[in-house]
């Protein structure tokens, strides 16, 4: 199966010696890193001021309005300039960190203004990553989405690693204005570069002209229309449902349950980002020939791997992180390119916010379920069943024959 190309506007250069779109990958880690350092100060702020209960809802507090009107951010997305709403959506974010260090600068942080800074993020966000999730398909060709995906994988994990282990640092010395210029400090170079050197190589068809809530309706409508972007979208949208309650809670969970300690907690943690950072990595050494199929074979390699993190001593679990980290990196940049390259380019900004869109909302009830399954059962039980339930998702995939097929390489 072969994908096609949008209309070629710009002749890109080879992408090893694409400078422009090696500055964007490395504008885009710094602002993760931004992101990280700020996500520090939001969430340390918040317990230093306000009950754990409280402070719990700080942090969740952009997640309603950004599912709110994602599927809105989908439809300006198929419908905007990309770089225009990004620029407009990156400069509002600017002018609320520069309001929050402002406040806090002459007076006492308040929840009242976290509450403020987290919302109008979550909608700045629901915003800005439809149509930052639609740039890459008009910067490379279909055929080096894998090898810019690894990449950008692999630095935007790096600058958000980096950008956590000084935040503390940061919001220690510098409190919550610090951190907020610091961020904001980010997000200017983001527009600058976006303003100045980020130009579309490729234009994608633009969505019709109709109301937004006709236009979401369409996006659905496609959905259903075509299975295989049907199947893509479901994975996608369940590729974290079994992992991130497995971690988030289940890893706390053992160490607790063993008398292994924080530490230990810290420990996997570190090895899911180490193994992440490499799996991603290693694409762009190791690239498959089929990349659709060999991700979804890594998602159930995954699925047992999840498994494992519920029975055996420290070291199986250790083992079990770093696997987990590894396939999550490798199978996120080959499904994220495959979704890239062969969605509909005038529906990709909709897919990218329905995916997101159940991330968001399901989350939440995956990580419930698993914590009662927990309560209800032994340990080991919540980690079987979410590990299983991942890989026989897989099974669907799996066995259509467009992504046993497809490949992102050129045809000679």
């Amino acid at each position: 199966m072969s994908v096609a190309e949008p209309v070629l506007l710009r002749e890109p250069p080879p992408f090893p010696r694409d400078r422009r779109v090696q500055v964007w990958i490395g504008i885009k880690a710094l602002s993760d890193a931004g992101d990280a350092l700020w996500m520090i100060a939001l969430a340390w702020t918040a317990v230093q001021i306000a009950s754990p209960a409280l402070a719990g809802l700080v942090v969740a507090a952009g997640t309603v309005p950004r599912a709110a009107v994602l599927l809105f951010g989908g439809i300006l997305a198929d419908r905007a300039d990309a770089r225009r709403v990004m620029l407009l959506f990156n400069a509002l974010r600017v002018g609320v960190l520069i309001a929050v260090a402002v406040w806090v600068v002459g007076a006492s942080p308040t929840l009242p203004v976290l509450l403020f800074a987290a919302i109008a993020f979550g909608i700045c966000d629901a915003f800005y990553e439809p149509s930052a999730g639609t740039i890459a398909r008009q910067l490379i060709r279909a055929s080096d989405l894998p090898a810019y995906a690894a990449i950008a994988q692999t630095a935007s994990r790096l600058g958000t690693m980096g950008g956590a282990a000084i935040g503390g640092v940061v919001v220690a010395h510098a409190g919550l204005a610090g951190s907020a210029s610091a961020n904001a400090l980010t997000f200017v170079a983001v527009v600058a570069f976006i303003a100045i050197g980020l130009r579309p190589r490729f234009a994608l068809p633009r969505a019709e002209k109709e109301s937004p809530l006709r236009g979401i309706a369409r996006g659905f409508a496609h959905l259903r229309a075509a299975p295989t972007t049907r199947t893509l979208v479901i994975a996608l949208s369940g590729l974290n449902l079994a992992v991130g309650p497995a971690v988030g809670i289940g890893l706390a969970l053992r160490a607790h349950d063993q008398g292994w300690g924080a530490q230990a907690v810290g420990l996997f943690e570190a090895l899911l980002g180490v193994g992440a950072a490499l799996g991603a990595a290693s694409v762009a050494r190791w690239r498959p020939r089929r990349e659709a199929y060999a991700g979804f074979w890594a998602l159930v390699v995954q699925g047992c791997g999840i498994a494992a993190l519920g029975v055996g001593p420290s070291w199986t679990v250790a083992t079990a992180s770093f696997v987990i980290g590894a396939t999550a990196g490798y199978a996120s940049v080959l499904l994220s390119s495959t979704f890239a390259a062969t969605i509909d380019t005038a529906y990709l900004g909709r897919m990218g916010a329905i995916t997101r869109l159940g991330d968001d909302c399901l989350m939440p009830l995956a990580m419930v379920a698993f914590g009662a399954l927990a309560s209800a059962t032994a340990l080991w039980v919540p980690f079987t069943v979410f590990g299983a339930a991942m890989a026989a998702l897989m099974i669907v995939p799996l066995q259509n024959r467009t992504f046993r097929e497809l490949s992102l390489r050129p045809v000679n």
